[in-house]
């Protein structure tokens, strides 16, 4: 088992920051391919970021690149966004979330992969 605590959500003004922080324990967490998600009110639960387990590969929606990085330190077992230029439309609950990875360079955006998930933390970008 592995369990994923998010934090560092809150309110923001459009055009600002904000860290997230995923703490995972249990499991060996350098085995595993780290996601960032995001559901806002009325709409399916989305893929925003997600990086390897080595930190080597990262991916991102299209929307956020240029905005968001995804980076993991393992030393902590812990998985960062780091949100630059928020919008008003970044608005939704975030979620991280943990596939267990047979390669090094391994991710995926597919939300079905994932096996644990993080009771998510939320974030409102006020315009």
């Amino acid at each position: 088992q592995v369990q994923l605590v998010e934090s560092g959500g809150g309110l923001v003004q459009a055009g600002g920051s904000l860290r997230l922080s995923c703490a995972a324990s249990g499991r060996t967490f350098s085995n595993y391919a780290m996601g960032w998600f995001r559901q806002a009110p009325g709409k399916e639960r989305e893929f925003v970021a997600a990086i390897s387990w080595s930190g080597v590969r990262t991916f991102y929606v299209d929307y956020v690149k240029g905005r968001f990085t995804i980076s993991r330190e393992k030393a902590k077992n812990t998985v960062y966004l780091q949100m630059n230029s928020l919008k008003p439309e970044d608005t939704a609950v975030y979620y991280c979330a943990a596939d267990y990875a047979y390669s090094s360079a391994y991710y995926t955006t597919a939300r079905d992969e994932y096996d644990y998930w993080g009771q998510g933390t939320q974030v409102t970008v006020s315009s």
